[in-house]
């Protein structure tokens, strides 16, 4: 459940982003972006978040290690390149630098949603348990 929240937030990040910067279109009718496309567009990224990043990261750690972790950001603009080469009719981007500056935007404002969205557990307990070297509970 809590994915599909993540998904439809996501989805609702790539319309506000997609509407800000120019470089990025979403199609939709007379002008406005399509919520269907930048769903699909949602479950793409997560998908290739999930699957070529690590892969990415994992061949890049020298030039990451060389621009003291710059690199990524290249890594988020190529994922948001291979996103709009899989959606072509729905999703595109006009330059390298449009996708760089779309995956910038769509950090801050997930990571807006996902402050937003947090529950507070300011006066949960921590349940941190002890126990000794026969398993017996300390405290």
């Amino acid at each position: 459940m809590n994915f599909i929240i993540k998904l439809f937030l996501n989805a609702i990040a790539v319309v506000i982003v997609a509407y800000i910067l120019p470089g990025v279109h979403l199609a939709g009718t007379a002008g406005h972006p399509s919520f269907l496309n930048a769903l699909l567009l949602a479950a793409v990224l997560s998908l290739l978040n999930v699957s070529i990043k690590p892969l990415l990261i994992f061949l890049t750690i020298p030039a990451t290690i060389l621009s003291l972790g710059l690199f990524l950001l290249v890594i988020n603009a190529l994922i948001i390149e291979i996103a709009a080469w899989i959606l072509q009719p729905g999703f595109t981007v006009d330059s390298f630098w449009s996708a760089l500056f779309f995956s910038i935007l769509l950090s801050i404002v997930n990571g807006i949603f996902e402050r937003l969205t947090i529950k507070s557990d300011k006066g949960a307990k921590d349940d941190v348990q002890v126990f000794d070297k026969d398993g017996n509970r300390i405290a």
